[in-house]
């Protein structure tokens, strides 16, 4: 009777070359982002996402340790592109309300331009939320989010440092009036946006108000927080 021969042992599993890892991890992100673009974030399981990237359910981890971890890399997309779109609309403005050319003029000049450009970065930001509306709700989850993970700071914080810089030019100074921060009123200004951009999606506001177009809303909203408009009284 002759020894058998002992079964050859399975070869491991080839691992991914260098320039196939950066290649799973984008694919990953990009199948979130067509996922919470077209069903919202309910829909963004991981087990979801692996099987829209067309990797198994185990895949996800080697780039990505955490679900959240996964959410904050496409949410970070959605930032890129909201700040991308800003910077188009607001063109050489360099975020402190100035033409970037050097010459700010009048102080009145000053104010009624960085007024303007606060208001396209407004419309800016509206649009974007309506026609994101996925990508939009869980840019602002930060309960499904590690901000300080994957550089979602240094992506989120610019554009709200773009606000503030244009609040601090756009807003006048009255004398004897209570000291109140660029931030505080960029922080609530930004809150009004975001709740104008929550109701008008939800058909809130259009019963409410019977407004056909959400721009009035928009104008008011500016104007609640940096006063009336000099140009237009």
């Amino acid at each position: 009777m002759h020894a058998s021969t002992p079964a050859t042992p399975p070869e491991p599993p080839t691992p991914l070359s260098g320039s196939q890892e950066p290649g799973l991890r984008a694919r990953l992100v990009d199948a979130g982002v067509d996922l919470v673009t077209r069903e919202g974030v309910q829909a963004l399981s991981l087990r979801e996402i692996a099987r829209r990237a067309g990797v198994s359910h185990g895949a996800p981890r080697r780039h990505f340790p955490t679900h959240l971890s996964l959410l904050s890399a496409i949410a970070r997309r959605g930032f890129a592109d909201l700040g991308a779109r800003a910077a188009e609309a607001l063109g050489d403005n360099d975020g402190d309300g100035s033409s970037g050319n050097g010459s700010r003029g009048s102080s009145a000049d000053s104010r009624a331009s960085a007024r303007a450009q606060l208001h396209t970065l407004a419309r800016v930001y509206l649009d974007f939320a309506l026609t994101h509306r996925g990508m939009y709700e869980l840019m602002f989850r930060h309960d499904l989010l590690e901000s300080n993970r994957l550089g979602l700071r240094d992506t989120s914080l610019p554009l709200f440092g773009v606000l503030v810089g244009l609040v601090t030019r756009a807003r006048p100074r009255p004398e004897g009036e209570p000291a109140v921060t660029p931030e505080v009123v960029a922080g609530a200004l930004w809150s009004n946006l975001h709740g104008i951009a929550q109701l008008w999606g939800w058909g809130s506001l259009q019963l409410a108000t019977g407004a056909a177009d959400v721009e009035p809303l928009l104008r008011a909203a500016v104007d609640a927080h940096l006063g009336p408009d000099e140009e237009a009284r």
